[in-house]
């Protein structure tokens, strides 16, 4: 039941797109049927499994820059309260900023190479890791604490062996978020200048109006941001077992 469901919610979006095709009448060049845009995956299938893997080079390496500068981030901030007064303000404020806005600047001082799409990649997780990993630290249960303390554990100790442990269903939570939005930064820098990835390849057939060619390209994006979710989905699982008897029982309920 778990493999069928995603195939028969794919079928009726496959279906609802022809439907939609078929009544209003749009004309190809604006939204093209599902079968034009297999025909335009199968006949461009290397060049767009070529830009593919650049695009998820991209977002696998922003994903684990991000990813340790977050969690690196939240222990500093849960270690040290002075550190964490200065720290916090300079993460908030780095939200206030759009990222997009930044794209430009990244693309103008690291270049048009996968650089400056891993920036943006970093900087869109950054946030979600950090706040998840240190908000799972800041809510550890007062009684596993005081009981550390009782034992005259060390505060690193206590970091290590019950507030990191404590954390890491909301690390996992915040990790999930990040995963799933990670493909918009590498797509976005890719969009503002490069010469590679799937981004590219959409403005590029975009701009030839190759519209069947751009909804490939972006179906091979949904494909690969689903596939990249699902298995850190799996690993997060995998990590924090104890959750896993939940899961299983939420699971049944979906």
């Amino acid at each position: 039941m778990t493999f069928i469901r995603p195939i028969v919610i794919l079928f009726g979006l496959v279906l609802i797109w022809q439907t939609i095709v078929l009544v209003t009448g749009v004309p190809a060049y604006i939204l093209p049927g599902p079968m034009s845009v297999a025909e335009a995956f199968l006949s461009h299938t290397g060049p767009l499994f070529e830009h593919a893997m650049t695009t998820l080079l991209e977002i696998i390496a922003g994903l684990l820059i991000g990813t340790l500068l977050g969690a690196s981030n939240a222990l500093v901030m849960i270690a040290s309260r002075s550190l964490k007064r200065w720290l916090l303000p300079v993460l908030v404020i780095s939200q206030a900023i759009p990222v997009f806005a930044l794209a430009p600047l990244l693309v103008l001082w690291l270049g048009y190479g996968m650089s400056s799409k891993i920036a943006m990649a970093v900087l869109i997780i950054f946030f979600p890791v950090t706040a998840a990993f240190y908000d799972g630290m800041r809510s550890t249960e007062p009684e596993w604490l005081e009981l550390a303390q009782v034992m005259n554990a060390k505060p690193m100790a206590i970091i290590r062996h019950v507030r990191i442990p404590a954390a890491l269903p909301a690390f996992a939570s915040g990790l999930r978020v990040a995963t799933a939005v990670a493909p918009i930064g590498a797509v976005v820098g890719e969009w503002v200048g490069s010469s590679s990835g799937l981004g590219f390849y959409m403005l590029h057939a975009n701009a030839r109006m190759q519209i069947d060619i751009m909804f490939a390209a972006l179906s091979l994006l949904c494909i690969v941001s689903l596939m990249l979710y699902f298995l850190v989905d799996r690993a997060m699982i995998k990590i924090v077992y104890w959750q896993k008897e939940g899961n299983k029982k939420e699971a049944r309920h979906l």
